[in-house]
């Protein structure tokens, strides 16, 4: 069954057509959900209620291909994480003076697996990484993730760049203890 198919019968509340979707898309979904939220259950919990929002939400959908439809619930779980990290109180803004300024290799992220950046990408502190996944993943000008996160631009492009230093810094050093450990 196509993807169109599948939405169309999802949309008139087809349980089979609902759980096509689910199992067609759950896996990249639930790592959208791991950039944002640091443990992997809440990753599950927010993606099965980003689920829900999206079904709840389907009747308003109109499909325009396939890619139209995989960001439009990319956008629902990264809205989930959000509010999940809200009302967690987990968002924390680090104040530039608590940062220090940190020196770095140009090619750093060359020496590293993609799955090594995204094991480091999970480990920096809620707001780095959420300012982060939201500006280079997601693609958002400053202005609009200062609105979601009720920042202003300036502590948005602050945090980038805390979250860009910090992160080449833990690849240096994850690339040093490698380096170490193949020499042995």
């Amino acid at each position: 069954m196509n993807l169109h198919t599948l939405i169309r019968e999802a949309k008139e509340h087809s349980q089979a057509a609902q759980q096509g979707l689910f199992n067609l898309f759950a896996a990249q979904m639930v790592l959208v959900c791991r950039r944002y939220v640091k443990s992997r259950e809440d990753a599950e919990e927010r993606m099965i209620d980003g689920f829900c929002k999206c079904f709840q939400s389907l009747p308003h959908f109109e499909y325009q291909g396939e890619a139209a439809f995989y960001g439009w619930l990319k956008t629902i779980m990264v809205h989930e994480c959000l509010m999940f990290l809200r009302r967690k109180n987990a968002f924390h803004i680090a104040p530039a003076e608590d940062a220090a300024d940190i020196t770095v290799e140009a090619d750093v992220l060359d020496k590293l697996s993609a799955a090594e950046i995204f094991a480091l990408i999970v480990q920096l502190p809620v707001g780095y990484r959420t300012v982060f996944n939201l500006y280079s993943v997601e693609g958002l000008p400053h202005a609009e993730i200062a609105t979601l996160l009720g920042i202003s631009e300036g502590t948005s492009k602050s945090q980038l760049s805390k979250a860009r230093a910090l992160l080449q810094k833990m690849c240096i050093q994850n690339h040093s203890a490698y380096a170490a450990r193949k020499i042995r």
